[in-house]
């Protein structure tokens, strides 16, 4: 061990004399320390939010969407078969997508009408594990059955078994002008994603009324691919495009809610740049309390630079205790930010409990617990920086005790 390191060590302790100086370090240690808990906290209950409602988006939206020109696509069985070659490519479905009117007496309800074979949906949504009552299976060709959204059925005032009917936006030429056509549906399920946006405004019919209803033919709106690994969409999407050819529009759930995840990604970037604020004034207290052990030692500085100690030896000693000081608030912010994010389900029900109140409420949110997601990204950048932080906070003490003069120091000792 150097003498530097030995010294360095030896200012860290705790003395009669200069008990107020480790009292100011421990409360550095201290904030170090709880603005890394907090920001790991922070980040990580963002990442579990983020899961959750991608979770929730995708188990109804696909993760990489084919159409044709003008919204149509014909021969989808062939080019679905050509998108299963793909090594990515788990499971297809061909769609039909149109928007409609559904009335029930005085209730009426603009929705998205998605035609769907029950069986191939099934492989590339979720629909389901979400069912709340009947089933994908009551949508049988020619039967004009339909399974709502909860929300939109509770709009509507119906629940299975009971009728809607449903305008077509296309209208039909008769004698007495162009009329809409209208159809009745028979309610044979809904289903609750916990997804207002798909809740409240999605309808699912079976794909050849639909193709009836709207007078596609053969032809479908495209076909929905579910991949091994949603984060591979992108590239996914691309290869499509090149490999079926000039088409073929392919799309992926990046795109389709582009403005929701990017809202999602700036919030967090600026609660790290808040949350970071608690890390940067413990910075400030190691610079306080650095620069009175400086004023506190100038007289055993001067000693050690008349028995031959360069300013160099001086600026390490106390660059070590102030990276001393890092090191442990440093850890323990690891330890207390890991600890607490793997344990929030459980700690914020506590808190709840203890404080009868609920901070997400059921009424209110649909997520009514906070999950939290820790990811290994997010705790070493918030490592590295806090640390990188508290050792550019002791440059400047360490400065100012290499500038130290012998004789003005021990003139008066």
């Amino acid at each position: 061990m150097s003498y530097e390191t030995f010294i360095g060590l030896r200012y860290t302790r705790a003395r009669q004399r200069t008990r107020f100086i480790s009292v100011i370090s421990a409360f550095s240690i201290i904030g170090i320390a709880l603005g890394m808990t907090a920001l790991i906290t922070v980040l990580s209950v963002m990442n579990g939010f983020q899961r959750e409602i991608r979770t929730r988006i995708l188990g109804v939206a696909s993760h990489v969407q084919l159409s044709g020109p003008q919204g149509t696509l014909t021969g989808w069985s062939t080019v679905a078969a050509q998108a299963s070659r793909h090594e990515q490519v788990v499971a297809v479905a061909p769609f039909v997508a149109a928007q409609a009117l559904l009335t029930n007496g005085a209730a009426v309800r603009g929705a998205f009408i998605r035609g769907i074979l029950p069986g191939e949906e099934d492989r590339v949504a979720e629909f389901g594990r979400h069912m709340r009552s009947g089933s994908l299976g009551g949508l049988k060709s020619g039967e004009y059955n339909v399974v709502l959204g909860a929300e939109l059925a509770r709009a509507l005032g119906v629940g299975q078994g009971d009728k809607v009917v449903l305008v077509a936006p296309q209208g039909q030429v008769t004698p007495a002008g162009i009329v809409p056509r209208l159809r009745q549906f028979t309610v044979v399920g809904i289903f609750g994603v916990d997804h207002y946006e798909y809740d409240s405004g999605l309808a699912l019919v079976h794909l050849e009324d639909a193709q009836r209803l709207f007078r596609l033919g053969d032809a479908v709106s495209g076909v929905r691919l579910k991949l091994k690994d949603l984060f591979l969409a992108t590239s996914v999407a691309r290869e499509l495009t090149r490999t079926l050819g000039p088409d073929i529009y392919a799309s992926d759930w990046t795109q389709h809610h582009a403005n929701f995840f990017r809202a999602v990604q700036i919030e967090k970037r600026m609660m790290f740049l808040i949350v970071f604020i608690i890390i940067f004034v413990a910075a400030f207290n190691i610079i306080s309390s650095l620069l009175m052990a400086v004023k506190d030692k100038q007289s055993d500085i001067a000693i050690l630079r008349t028995l031959g100690a360069a300013p160099g030896s001086i600026t390490k000693i106390f660059l070590i205790q102030g990276t001393l000081i890092g090191i442990a608030g440093t850890l323990l912010g690891l330890v207390g930010g890991i600890s607490l994010a793997l344990n929030v389900e459980t700690v914020v029900p506590f808190i709840e409990n203890v404080l009868g109140i609920k901070f997400l409420a059921k009424d209110v949110y649909y997520i009514t617990d906070l999950p939290s997601e820790v990811q290994t990204t997010d705790v070493v950048i918030t490592a590295v920086v806090a640390f990188l932080l508290t050792l550019f906070a002791t440059l400047y003490p360490s400065w100012r005790a290499a500038k130290t003069d012998p004789v003005e120091a021990l003139r008066y000792e």
